[in-house]
């Protein structure tokens, strides 16, 4: 069972590595999506440069990525805390991917498939969110928020208890993707630094122009 439960885990890891969007910015347009915009590999960015009815293929199978292993883990017997670390796997995997040398997207669309699989409720509340940030321009600051309410969601419908640890490592895991920026360097003057690293945080964006940020094009 433990042999099981680590194929499973990597199973996870690599199926999340697939980069959906960044083969869908190649495909239709013939670009690099971590040279546009925020540089993410994600749904986002084929939402602003590549189009945005392709942005629902790819945002399928990118939950998808996180549903399968979750489901997976749950079928096959290792139980639910497998069946999560197979979920966030995938998270992982799409943030940090294999296939990409480890420069991916933000992991929500896996992480809404896990969630679909555990906790279905919890996944219409990231979507509820998500949507209130739509409508409002930026949904980063929406997406943290939900994150950290999850939790209360869980104990008022007295979801599963692993829900609790899932989504606890999904914000981890989005805090630290945020900080870590897919290798983006911070400016070397210490304000500076210590504003970007803020705006990361909360705007997931080195800069407080949002439209400007998400319509970066690449330099001569």
């Amino acid at each position: 069972m433990i042999f099981q439960s680590i194929l499973l885990i990597i199973f996870g890891y690599l199926l999340g590595s697939i980069p959906t969007a960044y083969i869908a910015g190649r495909l239709f347009k013939n670009i690099d999506l971590r040279l546009y915009g925020s540089g993410t590999v994600s749904g986002s960015m084929v939402y602003e440069h590549v189009g945005r009815w392709v942005v629902v293929l790819v945002g399928l199978f990118d939950i998808a990525k996180g549903a399968l292993p979750t489901w997976l883990g749950l079928q096959l017997g290792p139980g639910e805390m497998v069946a999560a670390a197979a979920g966030l796997a995938a998270v992982l995997g799409h943030n940090w991917p294999l296939y990409l040398r480890f420069r991916g997207g933000r992991g929500l669309s896996p992480y809404l498939g896990l969630m679909l699989v555990l906790f279905p409720a919890g996944a219409g509340w990231l979507l509820a969110f998500l949507a209130i940030g739509f409508l409002l321009g930026d949904s980063a600051p929406w997406a943290l928020v939900s994150l950290l309410t999850t939790p209360l969601l869980i104990y008022f419908l007295e979801g599963p208890d692993v829900v609790y640890w899932a989504v606890a490592f999904m914000l981890l895991i989005t805090l630290a993707k945020r900080l870590e920026a897919n290798r983006r360097p911070l400016p070397e003057q210490r304000k500076s630094r210590r504003e970007v690293i803020l705006l990361r945080l909360i705007f997931d964006r080195d800069i407080n122009d949002h439209k400007e940020w998400i319509n970066r094009q690449p330099g001569p």
